[in-house]
């Protein structure tokens, strides 16, 4: 699962943005980098978390007569 990756690496370059417009001054662009950088930064980690988890086998009731 790479989307990971590219949801850190936007998170990065909105950050970079929200720096950028914080220095210029210019209020809107810093509010809708940060807001972008939150949004990049929450499905990062809920990606990274999907990746980590471990898969949940779910137990059929064919799985359990075949074992019987």
């Amino acid at each position: 699962m790479k989307s990971h990756k590219y949801w850190a690496l936007g998170a990065l370059f909105c950050m970079l943005g929200c720096i950028y417009s914080g220095i210029k001054k210019s209020m809107t662009a810093h509010k809708y980098f940060a807001y972008s950088s939150l949004i990049c930064m929450g499905m990062s980690i809920y990606s990274g978390h999907k990746l980590a988890s471990p898969k949940k086998k779910k137990i059929t009731k064919s799985n359990n007569s075949e074992n019987s």
